[in-house]
């Protein structure tokens, strides 16, 4: 089964309220097995509009990726997120 990746790109609003969504978020991400690969750190725009705030994130695979996104738990966290945040996910299944 190939492993799935969510790569987000945000520029974070309201920085203080933005810990709120991770703190929400991070029981999602436990239950279906995420790994965080990137997050923040240093980035360059070589091509296109660039985002302050950068996130690669591993599944076991694209289903775990897509229940993630859709579990209650995510959900509560995408509410926060989207006052406080704008930007973009987008889910990849990796090459096997």
């Amino acid at each position: 089964m190939a492993k799935a990746y969510w790569i987000a790109r945000v520029d974070v609003r309201e920085p203080e309220r933005y810990k709120d969504y991770i703190s929400t978020a991070k029981p999602a991400f436990e239950r279906f097995g995420a790994v965080f690969l990137a997050r923040g750190g240093k980035t360059e725009a070589l091509e296109g509009e660039a985002r302050a705030r950068n996130v690669v994130i591993e599944f076991p695979s694209f289903q775990a990726a897509v229940d993630c996104y859709n579990s209650p738990e995510y959900q509560a966290a995408v509410k926060i997120r989207q006052e406080v945040a704008d930007g973009e996910i987008v889910l990849i299944e990796a090459v096997v």
